[in-house]
């Protein structure tokens, strides 16, 4: 872009930096402004300027960098901030600890101020979540660039809200990604956590908000046609294969390819390290070596993980089940609730965890199964033995008074039946955890007068038809999950914090686990399914998976319900 400051002749004449109007030198000399006017000799430095600062966002924040302190953008922020202000679209896939909002915000802060009476939003999964990052970086911003406080004359921010209006007229807000946001108008669009979006809620929701374009300021209030009009932004981590936001991906680099205006960046770990941003090194590859490879693929590596072809289930739709706003860990006394267990196949501290799916039923008023509710997954830690794996899953079903436990009882899973058909006590309260029986075997438990609550279940034989019935209560949507939370914001060492999170992240490892899995069909016309990473477990799908197969079986009345259930007809 060339750029020219030199002073021009003092009669104005048209030329290259006319704007926006062919007669744009009339109306000024209409206007009684005279040629010698201190304004009009300088107009086209002016205009240079602000289209300097509108096509060069770093170079502006280095302008209002203070001398001691401040941010000293690195190449990639600089990448970044430029793909904001020049394209449509940007799409960025970042990992944790990147700084992405950081520069998302400051972005946001320059067209406000260089764009008079915008009006632009950031949106998150709640209005929570986004009132939570945009207040944390506006504090950031103006620690590192004090010059930003003459363009700002309001700042409020509470739990749900947050509005920053400027000296220019522009204004920022925040908006969720949910069906409350219907009907909002702004000029442009920043998306947190784009990966949990689904193209229904995007289109019917989100992209009709920035469909007025921005007038300019001013008598004739033109719309401006090089500007970026209805410009939406997402910024994520990254999230499954074969979900909305993976199309979305692929859609926007053939768009990119063909110059229609949109761009796709984004990093992995190493970047933001290798510039000293973020967690050192040694740290996040420890983090590598302790978590599952999938989540350290998601939100360290920036990759889209999963199957596409031959995926067990459509991972958007299982997205679209997380609707349950808070977990359960013990019963509301109004509620049955059925208990099943995967079991870990050893001790081994580098093997498989046994797992507890907690499920809530809702039934019609003629017994069948309307929903089951995930309401907890229970991960047990590695190295417990099988007694101590009974007594922790005694304690659950005290807690929740499940009406059936489902046991997996293949091959290692009949040593958890048989601890479980003993008597036994909480060993730190000395409370009576009792003694079990099976409801279908005809094995004998220590006690005669045991309670009759375990299901003994062999899955040879029957997993092909656990695996269709897991399909169906995906795809009918009888099964709901918990929903996604923000999982940066608790305190590790407030106990009650981790306690509140840990559902959240079980359900997020669920997720993971159903996304690795590939339906195979097998010569005898069965299915099965494989692994497509093999060092990811499927312990908590196969927990979910045996549950919903004992209530389909075992505890829904599959009569058909009558519209006229209430009655009879007398003729």
């Amino acid at each position: 872009m060339a750029h020219n400051f030199q002073t021009k002749s003092a009669k104005y004449t048209k030329n290259r930096y006319g704007i926006y109007e062919s007669e744009f030198a009339n109306s000024i000399d209409s206007r009684g402004v005279k040629e010698e006017d201190n304004f009009t000799k300088n107009l086209n430095k002016y205009k240079d300027f602000v289209s300097w600062c509108r096509f060069y966002p770093d170079l502006f924040y280095d302008l209002i960098t203070p001398e001691t302190g401040g941010i000293r953008l690195d190449l990639d922020q600089r990448l970044l901030l430029r793909s904001l202000s020049r394209f449509v679209a940007t799409y960025g896939v970042f990992p944790r600890g990147y700084g992405k909002t950081m520069i998302e915000l400051m972005g946001m802060y320059h067209t406000a101020i260089c764009f008079p009476d915008i009006e632009l939003s950031m949106t998150a999964q709640t209005r929570e979540n986004a009132s939570k990052l945009v207040d944390e970086k506006h504090r950031e911003i103006i620690k590192n660039y004090p010059l930003m406080k003459n363009e700002i004359t309001k700042f409020s921010a509470t739990k749900d809200s947050v509005e920053i209006i400027f000296t220019s007229g522009g204004r920022i807000d925040i908006l969720a990604n949910q069906q409350s946001t219907k009907g909002a108008r702004r000029k442009r669009l920043n998306i947190e956590e784009a990966a949990q979006l689904n193209s229904q809620l995007f289109y019917d929701v989100l992209e009709p908000v920035v469909n007025v374009p921005r007038r300019t300021v001013g008598r004739e209030a033109l719309v401006n046609p090089e500007e970026l009009h209805g410009q939406i932004n997402f910024f994520t981590t990254s999230w499954f294969r074969g979900s909305d936001e993976y199309e979305r991906n692929l859609k926007m680099i053939d768009d990119m390819v063909n110059l229609k205006g949109t761009i796709v960046i984004g990093s992995d770990w190493q970047l933001a390290a290798s510039c000293g941003r973020g967690e050192p090194k040694a740290k996040i590859l420890d983090k590598k070596a302790k978590s599952s490879p999938t989540f350290f693929a998601m939100n360290y590596e920036s990759k889209w993980v999963g199957s596409i072809d031959g995926s067990l289930v459509d991972i958007n739709k299982v997205m679209s089940l997380r609707v349950v706003s808070s977990p359960e860990y013990k019963s509301d006394n109004k509620s049955e609730y059925i208990l099943s267990m995967d079991v870990a196949r050893s001790d081994s501290m580098s093997n498989n965890q046994s797992s507890i799916a907690v499920l809530k039923l809702n039934r019609s008023k003629s017994g069948k199964i309307k929903k089951v509710r995930a309401v907890n997954i229970i991960n047990l830690p590695n190295g417990l033995n099988f007694a101590s794996q009974a007594m922790e899953l005694k304690k659950v079903r005290k807690a929740f008074n499940a009406k059936i436990v489902v046991i997996d009882g293949n091959g290692l899973g009949t040593a958890i039946i048989d601890e479980v058909m003993k008597d036994s006590f909480d060993p730190q309260t000395g409370e009576e955890l009792g003694c079990w029986d099976t409801i279908n075997t005809d094995r004998d438990p220590e006690s005669s007068d045991s309670e009759k609550i375990v299901y003994d279940l062999h899955a040879q034989g029957i997993n092909s038809d656990i695996i269709v019935n897991f399909i169906d209560y995906i795809e009918s949507e009888k099964i709901l999950l918990l929903e996604k939370t923000n999982d940066s914001g608790y305190d590790i060492n407030d106990d009650n914090a981790v306690k509140n999170i840990i559902p959240f992240l079980e359900t997020d490892k669920f997720i993971e686990e159903v996304a690795n899995l590939k339906l195979k069909k097998l010569q005898n016309g069965k299915y099965n399914v494989e692994r497509v990473v093999s060092k990811i477990d499927k312990d908590r799908y196969s927990a979910v998976a045996y549950g919903l197969w004992y209530i389909k079986n075992y505890e829904d009345n599959t009569e058909s319900e009558s519209d006229y259930d209430f009655g009879f007809f007398y003729n």
